[in-house]
């Protein structure tokens, strides 16, 4: 490792370490990014000139005024995607009918080879932009989306399928268009692996919440005699579910339940016709294990009075100071046996972390 991307690495431990210290977890598993070429997605402004366009991001100064920064290569992101950029941009440029108001270009790339391209405009997508865009769909062989104000054209897909490797088996996940995906396939592998690691071999079940398109949902049903999922999301249940049927696994169910809104089924409070027509029966499970990975705001104080219920929690943050203060609470039922820290945003100040925690 180069000398910055360590020091950035070791500063993001001691804070970590430090600001763990006080519920005394074990030593913290350290799983560290490829320093370059990392990140599958990556989103781009297009900036015109009187006589160029090309990619711009913007920087920010003490003041918080907007400085246009002209990207010609993106070292972080994936390969592909560096390859891709000036070729894309000059077929883009050859086109009067692509380049025409384009404000946007995103890039949603996978480790298996698919690339999906969204261009977003600030005018009407005709007939004419569609006929241009399959021919550059063609000559470059990506997929294309379109977007402007209240319209999407979808040429072929619009989405990516991306292979994980856990452990000695691939799982194939479906990666819509603008719905979320991990950006560091690479460490998101080394979490999958984690999150199996601390999750024993047992004849019970796994009880999942915010689930997302199932990318810990399913090398995790391997451990487990079932998997019941939540997730609130349309377009995430969908991918989940897809993904599921691809990888032919057969024990999960997913039903369309905020965290919330499971807390108050599993305890009675309200019944679902969520869940009747999906034909989930709750106490039919007989859970030991929970797994979360909640969103940035951490979880509810309901969920959490739920959650220490279980034997064993697998927790995974995006929110190193929500994850926190939620173990404010679970410290005084659960202790923490495994603790790990994953390095999915080098050279920023984001974190993502996983504790194991286990009845007291």
């Amino acid at each position: 490792m180069t000398s910055s991307y360590q020091q950035q690495l070791e500063a993001k431990v001691e804070r970590i370490s430090a600001q763990f210290a006080e519920f005394n977890p074990p030593s913290l598993e350290v799983f560290a990014s490829p320093e370059q070429n990392f990140r599958m997605r990556a989103e781009f402004r297009i900036w015109h000139t009187d006589d160029d366009m090309f990619y711009a991001m913007f920087e920010r100064d003490e003041d918080n005024q907007k400085t246009v920064v002209r990207i010609d290569e993106f070292p972080i992101a994936d390969k592909s995607i560096n390859v891709l950029m000036p070729k894309l941009l000059e077929a883009i440029k050859a086109e009067p009918i692509l380049s025409k108001r384009l404000f946007e270009v995103d890039f949603l790339a996978t480790l298996s080879g698919e690339m999906l391209v969204t261009l977003i405009y600030h005018c009407k997508l005709e007939a004419e932009w569609e006929t241009a865009a399959k021919a550059l769909s063609k000559q470059l062989n990506i997929k294309i989306f379109g977007r402007s104000r209240g319209q999407k054209v979808i040429l072929t897909d619009d989405y990516v399928v991306e292979e994980l490797q856990v452990f000695d088996r691939k799982f194939a996940y479906k990666q819509i268009e603008s719905s979320f995906t991990q950006p560091n396939a690479q460490v998101c592998q080394k979490m999958l692996e984690w999150a199996c690691n601390a999750a024993e071999k047992t004849d019970k079940d796994l009880l999942e919440l915010y689930c997302g398109n199932g990318n810990f949902t399913l090398p995790l049903s391997l451990k487990f005699n079932r998997v019941l999922a939540t997730e609130l999301a349309k377009s995430s249940v969908y991918a989940a579910q897809w993904n599921i049927e691809k990888n032919t696994i057969g024990n999960i169910q997913v039903a369309r339940l905020s965290a919330e809104e499971f807390t108050q089924a599993y305890n009675g409070e309200r019944e679902f016709r969520r869940l009747e027509e999906a034909e989930i029966n709750i106490s039919s499970y007989d859970f030991n294990t929970v797994f979360v990975d909640p969103p940035r705001a951490g979880i509810d104080d309901d969920t959490l009075k739920l959650i220490q219920r279980f034997e064993r929690i697998i927790y995974i943050s995006c929110n190193p100071d929500t994850l926190h203060d939620n173990l404010g609470l679970l410290s005084q039922t659960h202790r923490i046996t495994k603790f790990a820290l994953f390095d999915q945003f080098p050279y920023t100040h984001h974190v993502e972390s996983g504790v194991l925690l286990e009845k007291i």
